[in-house]
């Protein structure tokens, strides 16, 4: 069968070229493409690397069109400016490519509306939908279930499966270790009023005060951001206590360095803990504590379950997988010390409004 013919006026190759090249059958060769975990991975890659010498190439979108395979998932983030993300699109996009998939990256920027109009375009095209840090209603996240298979990266949505950190587990780690150097009264700085996240982290917290007799304060909601955790100097030393655990490591960092501004020192004054362990924690100074969260393992976790998900199997949706973080002790906790006779001078600074109703991890 004879293929178009190409710039230098020479017929492309067809699938069925490349099947007698290889030895097989053209069915074979359209499996490697379209669902190469299906195919011997000796016989996928020597299809492959045929097909490439030949100059082969395969038209997904013309594919998706005839048989609804195309090879293609969509991993969706609220904010690609996140330092939180890097390394579980990295995680997320190698487990794709390992298996011949290709991923789309869609980008909601903080908004339900434009993440849910995003999803409804790329579901025409893609396999499957991998959610990360969604700011969608449950509601909107249960259909968009029925378009596509889909999995949900840090929180629980009933009907729908998940892969979560295991922030309970993490958070008691932090308090203990905080317990442990004398802290006896601790802040949290709190993230988005509707974060699934938030409320776990929240209700573990309160968990480990309990069980050690802690006296514990919540401040905010705060934007997951740097200018969050800036805006939380002030009303954090207004009510101070010896320690503080952040939302995540942005507000932390903010908070370092509102409280750097205003003269109080870290850890000397207040110890400060975050949560995530993103790029960055360990070079500024004081390091920050957090919990480490393995962002690219998450990735990697989440592709290889719609993958499966994908296949036909049918992975629990009343229990998330639970991936463990653990605490990684950098400079900014300290042994407990005596308060300060009166607080710093803090800068007045303009307010900070919280996205209303916007889930985030």
């Amino acid at each position: 069968m004879a293929g178009s013919t190409g710039g230098d006026g020479q017929a492309a190759p067809t699938i069925y070229d490349v099947a007698r090249a290889a030895g097989v059958a053209a069915s074979t060769v359209s499996r490697a493409f379209a669902r190469p975990a299906r195919v011997n991975a000796e016989t996928a890659g020597r299809i492959r690397r045929i097909a490439e010498e030949m100059g082969y190439r395969t038209n997904p979108l013309a594919r998706a069109l005839l048989n609804e395979r195309s090879s293609m998932i969509a991993l969706a983030i609220s904010d690609i400016t996140n330092p939180y993300c890097f390394e579980i699109i990295r995680g997320a996009q190698a487990a794709a490519m390992e298996v011949g998939y290709t991923m789309l990256l869609a980008d909601g920027q903080e908004s339900d509306r434009l993440e849910r109009e995003t999803l409804d375009r790329a579901a025409r095209t893609v396999e499957g939908i991998v959610l990360a840090s969604t700011r969608m209603s449950d509601t909107s996240i249960r259909m968009m279930a029925k378009l596509r298979p889909l999995i949900v990266l840090n929180r629980a949505v009933a009907g729908v499966p998940s892969v979560v950190t295991d922030y309970r587990h993490g958070m008691r780690e932090a308090v203990e270790h905080l317990h442990g150097l004398g802290h006896s009264h601790i802040t949290y700085l709190a993230g988005p009023e509707a974060a699934w996240s938030d409320g776990i982290r929240w209700q573990a917290l309160r968990e480990a005060g309990v069980e050690w007799g802690l006296r514990l304060h919540r401040l905010g909601p705060y934007p997951p951001t740097m200018l969050g955790g800036v805006a939380a100097a002030d009303d954090f030393w207004r009510r101070s206590t010896s320690a503080v655990i952040a939302y995540n490591d942005l507000v932390a960092l903010g908070l370092l360095r509102g409280l750097s501004a205003a003269g109080v020192r870290v850890p000397q004054d207040v110890s400060v803990v975050g949560c995530d362990n993103i790029f960055g924690t360990d070079l500024v100074t004081p390091g920050l504590t957090t919990l480490a969260a393995p962002l690219r393992f998450l990735g990697r976790t989440a592709v290889q379950s719609l993958l499966a998900l994908i296949s036909g199997a049918q992975p629990p949706v009343d229990k998330p997988v639970s991936i463990p973080t653990r605490l990684v002790v950098r400079a900014s906790t300290d042994e407990r010390r005596p308060a300060r006779l009166a607080p710093p001078a803090i800068p007045v600074r303009p307010p900070i409004s919280t996205p209303a109703g916007t889930p985030a991890t």
